[in-house]
């Protein structure tokens, strides 16, 4: 690894996302200092986190990581990869770790692993509680200790520190998989251990741990290369181009200030960040700088499960349905609560959402006017358990089905339906119950860290 620069490559935006080995391997021939992908976020909710899934498949992680472990293996590359599972729970560390084994297993490989865990002890936390060193993270009640028993698990955002840790205490480790990890941290690690600018470590991992997602178009593989003063993106794909408008867009992305990015440890500040296009395809990115904060805080996620939900799918072509269909929606819901009077009405939810009219928007959207050809309408139901939510997710079918309105022609038969089961039930509701920053003294307390070989 030079002094004066780091080269990162980032295969792809989401470790079990897939990306193309041509250009995957056209990034290992320019011999990167590090392969660094993230694999994980909140982006689809509390479900993961609450019922212990992870976001793709076993076989799409077997295969994302096996093509990174060839080259690891063939280049001598070392793979920091984190928020493992998507979620970042310990099981899922374990998970990666076992993927890695039966892997190297087949192949032949060998290994030197460090794996870091970021799920939080309950006890941990509420003594922490008891302290006042838990503060609400936006818009979101005071942490009581009842929310910290009832979630299901609750991970940490961890920040670059583990990292450190890790690579300062041995130089033999091959590869680094974290739990839940702050998603620029991968990418951002070796240039803060090489003492370069934070601000710009900070600025390149917020940008390539989306891998290509910041070309034109939006791709998958990201080359990234870290200098003093400033650093350069490039996609592997020839036919994707990084711009300053691309670029400084994709700055933007997920951010709640247009310059100021809030992580352990500090803000990102970009108010004077430059965009330069380098030629066709790279962009040169400087000026930015990084602020400490007084506190170290890293983020908490914790999820509980509150109940059940069951869906029907239904389809609508008659037009005159479609002219009367927020009435026909008033009028089965109201027959519903009716039908259901013996169940309290504030146990239960129905919520109706009408693709062609307003499915997406729902109450903002701004066309009112417009006449669809046809609607698909999804109903989701939640309640304390499967039964109850699939017997009103049925009674609300069988009504939408046959509820009369105005010039209706058919006697029955208002809407169609695709699939059987009628009434699909879905599974456990979850819903963020931990969503808090918890102060530390030491960035590395609360995360443990173990090696290993395989």
């Amino acid at each position: 690894m030079s002094n004066d620069e780091i080269k990162i490559l980032t295969p792809t935006a989401m470790l079990g996302y897939g990306f193309p080995l041509k250009w995957f391997k056209k990034g290992i021939d320019r011999n990167p200092d590090v392969i660094a992908v993230d694999s994980g976020s909140t982006d689809s909710g509390p479900h993961k986190l609450g019922l212990g899934v992870m976001t793709c498949s076993k076989e799409a992680y077997y295969k994302d990581i096996s093509n990174i472990l060839e080259a690891a293996h063939e280049k001598k590359i070392p793979v920091f990869i984190s928020s493992a599972g998507g979620d970042g729970t310990n099981v899922h560390v374990d998970e990666f770790i076992n993927i890695i084994k039966d892997i190297s297993k087949n192949k032949g490989y060998h290994f030197n692993i460090a794996a870091i865990y970021s799920e939080m002890e309950k006890s941990f936390l509420i003594e922490k509680l008891k302290k006042n060193k838990i503060k609400p993270c936006g818009p979101v009640e005071p942490l009581q200790e009842e929310e910290i028993k009832l979630a299901t698990s609750i991970v940490a955002q961890m920040g670059v520190e583990p990292y450190l840790k890790i690579l300062e205490e041995r130089d033999d480790i091959d590869i680094i998989i974290s739990g839940r990890t702050y998603d620029p941290v991968p990418i951002a690690v070796l240039g803060i251990k090489k003492g370069f600018n934070p601000g710009l470590c900070w600025h390149l991992g917020k940008i390539m741990e989306c891998g290509a997602l910041c070309a034109e178009p939006a791709g998958k593989a990201m080359f990234g290369i870290l200098k003093n003063d400033y650093f350069i993106l490039e996609p592997l794909n020839p036919s994707e181009r990084c711009t300053v408008a691309s670029v400084a867009a994709h700055t933007l992305y997920e951010k709640t200030h247009p310059y100021l990015l809030p992580g352990p440890g500090g803000i990102t500040d970009l108010s004077e960040t430059v965009f330069e296009q380098l030629d066709d395809r790279r962009v040169k990115v400087s000026g930015s700088k990084f602020i400490p904060s007084d506190v170290y805080t890293v983020k908490l996620e914790g999820a509980k499960k509150v109940g059940y939900r069951s869906i029907f799918i239904a389809g609508v072509r008659d037009p005159i349905a479609i002219e009367h269909i927020d009435e026909i929606i008033s009028r089965v819901e109201n027959e519903v609560k009716e039908y259901f009077s013996e169940i309290p009405k504030e146990s239960y939810q129905m919520v109706f959402h009408v693709y062609g009219k307003n499915g997406v928007m729902g109450e903002y959207e701004i066309e009112k006017n417009v006449t669809p050809l046809e609607l698909c309408i999804i109903l989701e139901v939640a309640a304390p358990t499967q039964d109850i939510a699939t017997a009103i997710c049925s009674r609300a079918r069988t009504e939408m089905l046959h509820s009369p309105y105005e010039g209706r022609i058919a006697t029955a038969g208002n809407i169609a339906l695709p699939f059987t089961p009628l009434e699909i039930p879905l599974g456990g509701v979850c819903k963020f119950n931990v969503y808090h920053l918890l102060e530390l003294e030491d960035p590395v307390e609360p995360f443990s860290i173990k090696y290993l070989e395989v």
